[in-house]
């Protein structure tokens, strides 16, 4: 079974930078999909960005030029640099596993594991 933490939200104002980090635990498979979903009060589930396990990724139009993923394998852990953070970015975000590349696509319905999540909140 697949574990996946998040840390790092917070409180910031507009134009600053968080960086979010997901903890992985369990079995790590090689062809796999992970990315980072949030999910504002009265909104539903939104895909930000998703790679592979080649560091193939594809982004959101509302976070792309802003938001990078990255992964660092030896660490299991899966990043999320937000730089030039907006208000509209406030929201619970969370990461997600599937356990194949194929179709890693920003839907939430395609993902297995996910985590509990952690609060960004961007003040004007």
């Amino acid at each position: 079974q697949v574990q996946l933490v998040e840390s790092g939200g917070g409180s910031v104002q507009a134009g600053g930078s968080l960086r979010l980090s997901c903890a992985v635990s369990g079995y790590i498979y090689s062809k796999r999909c992970m990315g980072w979903f949030r999910q504002a009060p009265g909104k539903e589930r939104e895909g930000l960005v998703v790679i592979t396990g080649d560091d193939i990724t594809t982004y959101a139009d509302s976070v792309k030029g802003r938001f990078t993923i990255s992964q660092d394998n030896a660490k299991n852990t899966l990043y999320l640099q937000m730089n030039s953070l907006k208000p509209e970015d406030t929201a619970m975000y969370y990461c997600a596993a599937r356990p194949v590349a194929a179709f890693c696509a920003l839907v939430p319905g395609l993902f297995n594991w996910w985590g509990q999540g952690t609060q960004v909140t961007v003040s004007s």
